[in-house]
């Protein structure tokens, strides 16, 4: 289990326990019930980089502490 932190840049920080075998959708899923938005409408980036709903954390060599930049479409 890690914990990840994201940062929607409004001043709110969020942080989330997930798997590493978790997709980047499944950690969007999550973060739209803790803060009341369509998952759908989420974007998780970090710098330019914009991660894909389809790939595991693990993939993308997400670690405990991580911290994402959240934006909405």
């Amino acid at each position: 289990m890690i914990q990840v932190q994201v940062n929607d840049r409004l001043g709110k920080k969020i942080k989330v326990k997930c798997l590493p075998t978790d997709t980047i959708e499944d950690l969007k899923k999550v973060l739209s019930l803790q803060i009341g938005t369509s998952f759908d409408k989420l974007v998780l980036k970090k710098g330019h980089q914009i991660y894909k709903d389809h790939i595991t954390l693990e993939d993308y060599e997400v670690h405990d502490g991580f911290n994402f930049e959240l934006y909405y479409v």
